[in-house]
């Protein structure tokens, strides 16, 4: 794969984005002319993964300052304000999307014309595109020395290049790992409900060569216990002082990994620290309970069932051996002025 998972096309005046829902039946990519279609994008997770969101959301600026039909400038100024606050509201609990749009924003504001504040925007969302890259690949230079040659990682959901701009977070400590030369293994969690390890992740790695054995959910703790897993290695939505936001299912394994002794690491950017909260301040999305009753149209559970479908959970620090930031290793707890 050797595109973005989101990126500007400068000939088209559109976004471009791999479309993660068609995956793995086919790799399919979408170009996106307003912000009505990045928002559809980003709630149906056509787009997604953290850092991704970030630069969604400072694409989503730089469109909405293009696309905006206003005669005054105080007025586009307005228009441009109102679209941001409706765009970071799409996701939230993923700092990153929130994050992305203030600092394109930010930058816009600073025009003194709609021109300048057009060009201004798309020439802050492209840096910010080009940094993740950067701070993925500092991720993985950080994280690949804490695993040995011969290594086993399990790791849940998708924190790989598609979850990124490129590189990604837990896989590209993986993927730096293999091209330092070590052998390394990884068990990949199915993720429910929208099943993100199985599409995304091990299509992903087979991609790359990289050896990936595929389990559901419920058998994490099985492999562990069989010592068929050396580490486990996450992303991050949002990572607050007192614990971290990942995909639904990731505290159970924190769980299970402090049972059996096994490290349990965390690989995010900056980005996605939001150390003025706590774990209370934080909403946990909640998808449509039909994610549980359907597979591709079909029922799969008793029509009506009840079903409660939150997208995330919350892991607490102490479960945490370490995070991997661009920056470096940080163990646990975190000084309150990182960002």
């Amino acid at each position: 794969m050797m595109m973005r998972t989101i990126d500007w096309t400068d000939e088209k005046g559109c976004i471009t984005i791999i479309d993660q829902t068609a995956l793995p039946s086919r790799l399919a990519v979408l170009d996106i002319y307003d912000v009505d279609g990045l928002c559809e994008a980003i709630l149906k997770l056509r787009v997604r993964g953290a850092p991704a969101l970030g630069a969604a959301g400072g694409f989503g600026v730089a469109l909405l300052a293009r696309t905006l039909k206003a005669q005054k400038f105080q007025d586009y100024i307005g228009g441009l304000k109102d679209g941001a606050d409706k765009l970071k509201r799409v996701r939230p609990t993923a700092v990153n999307l929130s994050w992305g749009v203030e600092r394109v924003l930010g930058r816009a504001l600073t025009g003194k014309d709609r021109g300048e504040v057009e060009a201004f925007a798309l020439e802050e969302a492209k840096a910010l595109a080009d940094e993740d890259v950067a701070r993925c690949k500092a991720i993985g230079e950080h994280g690949a020395s804490l695993l040995k040659d011969g290594d086993t990682v399990l790791t849940h959901c998708n924190a790989g290049r598609l979850a990124c701009v490129d590189w990604g977070t837990a896989l590209g400590v993986i993927r730096m790992a293999v091209a330092r030369g070590k052998s390394i293994k990884v068990i990949s969690c199915e993720t429910r409900p929208l099943n993100q390890g199985s599409r995304i992740t091990c299509w992903e790695l087979m991609e790359d060569g990289i050896p990936v054995t595929l389990i559901t959910d419920s058998m994490a703790g099985h492999v562990m216990r069989a010592g068929r897993v050396d580490c486990v290695i996450v992303g991050a939505d949002r990572i607050v002082q007192d614990a971290v936001f990942n995909k639904i299912g990731t505290y159970a394994l924190s769980v299970l990994s402090k049972a059996h002794n096994i490290p349990f690491y965390v690989a995010a950017p900056l980005s996605t620290f939001d150390l003025s909260r706590k774990e209370k301040d934080v909403v946990i999305e909640e998808r449509s309970p039909d994610e549980l009753r359907y597979w591709n149209g079909s029922p799969i559970a008793p029509a009506g069932v009840p079903a409660y479908n939150p997208a995330f959970d919350a892991t607490p620090m102490e479960n945490i051996t370490a995070i991997i930031t661009e920056q470096g290793i940080m163990t646990p707890p975190l000084a309150p002025h990182i960002r």
